[in-house]
């Protein structure tokens, strides 16, 4: 294990991740995770499963899923425990078929919406949540320490690996059952951007099957195109789409297919903010938000609270990445959250981020209320927000930036109680990420223009 890995940590806030072939992502390290993570769920986690044990693994439609599969799937085995292969699929497919199959563990091969170079691996635990931090921790130790080297099954003992042929299947009906079954999409006519991802499949059979009239786009991977200006990061593509194709709605998914963006009829772009507003404001009318709580990250506009607090519920806030929602989540036993980037959390039907069961969930209120998106998305009149993401060369404590933090500061006593700043590292990318919101548009940019250009000249790439 190279002494960079050392120095580092594996996991950052959505699992290992960073550029396929170089560490930590590379064949060498999958393999030592297979083997530390088969290890600690066999063993370490007070599985309930009797024999034989087993884990499976997923992936998005990038080039290098082949190696890291092969990877990781010799590292499983080595240590006795079953590998089961699902090839492409939604990232919430694998949690999904994680607690259907009664695995010891899932893991997918993403980098989500990142682009093609890039991979990354995510575990989820056998009730098809994702690790906590505690966790992570307990197999990166493994990896670290060699405790497992020594670990050696040998002969009968040693794991298999099989294909899982109707995983699609499966999954395309589990996501079925999240709208009543006596919902039909007859008469709308859909646009999907699949983004050349794990949705290239699933999200267009599930709406045709669903009775909708779908349009797809970017359904042909080739290992290279992935998010290749397309999918959710792009969201100007479903956009022109929905205008061109003259449809009812679009939806834009990310690589591994764990969020969605939405377009309405007119080509305006809905994100996730918009869609937790229409869709919790659904929930409060039917009572069935429970604890009357909507759980959003630090990086929702501020309109959010309010519009909830007026319908009678209210908002909780975590830190950014959708790990922290479900926590939050799990631990107030709410059933919505969710992000501004297009990932949310319908609680009642899934355990992580799902957009087709995002996008159900819009489209059944399009059809029970018999108004198009765009009607719907007026109850959500946001504040001006400027973000920026910069890239960085290195992640030194951003309050030890002193020059950066002075214009912060000066930024948050110029808006007062009616802004706020939020600066912060990517978890998943050398990026850091700056956002304002205030009632003033040319105030808060001229504030993000001067912090981002005193941010680049620290730190910058």
């Amino acid at each position: 294990m190279s002494q960079k890995i050392r120095e580092n940590k594996l996991f950052g806030t959505d699992g290992v991740r960073g550029v396929a072939n170089i560490e930590p992502v590379t064949a060498e390290t999958a393999l030592k995770l297979g083997r530390a993570a088969a290890h600690w769920f066999k063993k370490s986690n007070g599985s309930p499963i009797k024999g034989p044990h087993k884990i499976i693994i997923g992936k998005d439609t990038r080039l290098s899923g082949y190696m890291l599969e092969n990877a990781i799937v010799a590292g499983i085995t080595s240590m006795g425990v079953d590998a089961l292969l699902v090839g492409p699929l939604p990232t919430p497919g694998v949690a999904y078929m994680t607690r259907s199959l009664r695995c010891d563990a899932g893991i997918v091969l993403t980098a989500s919406h990142n682009s093609y170079e890039d991979n990354g691996i995510k575990f989820f635990r056998r009730d098809g949540y994702k690790l906590d931090d505690k966790v992570e921790d307990q197999i990166e130790d493994l990896v670290f320490s060699g405790r497992i080297d020594s670990i050696r099954p040998t002969a009968t003992e040693i794991g298999k690996a099989k294909r899982i042929d109707d995983a699609l299947g499966r999954y395309i009906e589990f996501v079925k059952s999240s709208i009543p079954r006596t919902l039909t999409l007859e008469g709308l006519k859909v646009v999907v951007d699949a983004g050349n991802g794990a949705t290239y499949k699933s999200t267009p059979c599930i709406l045709r099957e669903l009775g909708a009239d779908v349009v797809v786009l970017n359904d042909e991977p080739n290992g290279m195109n992935i998010n290749a200006h397309c999918g959710s990061t792009y969201p100007d593509v479903i956009a022109k789409a929905v205008l061109q194709h003259k449809a009812n709605v679009g939806l834009s998914h990310d690589g591994d297919g764990d969020r969605v963006i939405l377009a309405d009829e007119k080509g305006q772009i809905i994100d996730g903010d918009a869609v937790l507003a229409i869709t919790t404001l659904a929930a409060l009318e039917r009572g069935e938000l429970r604890k009357k709580t909507l759980v959003a990250t630090v990086m929702s506009n501020l309109a959010l609270d309010n519009l909830v607090e007026n319908a009678g519920g209210k908002v909780l806030r975590t830190a950014v990445g959708d790990r922290y929602v479900i926590e939050k989540m799990i631990e107030i036993d709410a059933n919505i959250g969710g992000e501004q980037s297009g990932h949310m959390i319908f609680r009642d039907y899934a355990t992580t981020g799902d957009g087709i069961v995002s996008a159900l969930q819009v489209l059944r209120i399009m059809v029970d209320s018999k108004k198009s998106l765009s009607k719907l998305a007026t109850c959500l009149k946001p504040y001006p927000q400027v973000q920026k993401n910069l890239k960085v060369k290195a992640k030194p404590p951003l309050e030890g930036l002193k020059s950066v933090q002075d214009l912060v500061h000066a930024a948050e006593k110029d808006l007062g109680k009616k802004g706020r700043v939020l600066l912060r590292y990517s978890g998943t990318e050398p990026k850091v990420r700056l956002l304002i919101e205030g009632e003033d548009k040319s105030r808060i940019e001229s504030h993000a223009t001067k912090i981002s250009a005193k941010l680049a000249e620290a730190i910058g790439a």
